[in-house]
Order: structure tokens, then sequence, then C-alpha cells
């Protein structure tokens, strides 16, 4: 069985057991991801969707492309601009395809995995475990000192303190015959 699915702005053909890179998806690795717009089936073509169509995946890897270069020229002036870019992606592998809507069990309910649980020796059962000791923090450093800042020596505000200042001769006076 296989579908035509739509996202990231592409049409992608997929089967079950197929690994495709997509347009980055907002999903952490491991979690499953539901593809809702299926635009075609073996059985069924849609009109543009097929209606109660998904297809379920599992995200594998969240990654970027190999770096491309993109130049920026400009004729008749002498500036060209070089960057690079990645791509970023999300790796899926295609779980299953339904056509009446439902998420199979196996998928619905990713098995989570098994913890082993280790026998830790007791000194007698009456004694209930000690609560673990606080973690010792290190102690705090003092702030180090600012550095003065260096100002301008200011004068005093009294008046009288004030050095005078330097009188201008006066202008002659014109003489009166």
């Amino acid at each position: 069985m296989f579908a035509i699915i739509k996202t990231g702005g592409k049409q992608l053909t997929v089967k079950p057991g197929d690994e495709i890179f997509v347009e980055k998806l907002v999903v952490e690795e491991g979690k499953t991801v539901i593809f809702d717009q299926v635009l075609a089936t073996d059985t069924k073509i849609g009109t543009p969707l097929v209606s109660g169509a998904i297809v379920t995946g599992t995200v594998i890897k969240q990654g970027k492309g190999r770096k491309l270069r993109v130049v920026r020229y400009h004729p008749k002036k002498n500036v060209n601009k070089v960057y690079g870019h990645r791509q970023p992606y999300t790796k899926v592998k295609i779980d299953a395809i339904s056509l009446d809507g439902s998420v199979p069990k196996q998928v619905a309910a990713p098995k989570e995995p098994e913890v082993k649980k280790v026998d830790t020796p007791v000194a007698s059962n009456d004694a209930a475990p000690k609560p673990a000791a606080p973690k010792p923090t290190a102690p705090k450093k003092p702030a180090a000192p600012k550095p003065a800042a260096t100002k301008k020596p200011t004068a005093p505000k009294d008046a009288a303190s004030k050095p005078a200042a330097p009188k201008k001769p006066a202008a002659p006076k014109p003489e009166e015959k």
C-alpha cells in the first residue's frame, strides 16, 4: 500500500517502512507525527484530499542539510557577496497508512523502555532509608570592586572660596574737546 502526502509544500509518495526527509517539523526525536493531508492512495484518489486517510510516522532525526553557497552578484558594481546556507530537515520513518482515520495501536502507544530495578541492601527491615543529604554548594565569591570613575575635579560651590576671575581692563573713553 502506498500514499501520496503533502507536507512542507511538497508531495511525497510513501509506503510503510520508508524513511523520508521533510521540511523541519517541530517534533522531538522519537515522537510520533501524523500526516493528515493525503492526496491519494493505491485505492482512492482525493478531490483534493482523501477523507479520513492519515499516515503516521516516527521522527528519527532533526538535522541540517549540506552547506550551499549562495552568490549575490551585482553587474557594473564591484560588489560580490557570498553566503552559506544549511536547510534544516526532519527525517521520518513511515509506520502505517490508515484509510479510516484511526491510528494503529502499535503507533498510538509507543513502548516505554523497561527500567531494571536494583535491590539495595538495607541494614534492617525496620529502618527507613535515609533522605539524601543536600548537595554542598560552592561559597559565593564576593563581587569584585568596581573601578572608580575618573572625574574632573569640580570647583566648590561656595562663592567665597572661589578664586576671583581676573577683570578685563576697561576700554578707554573718548576724549572730550
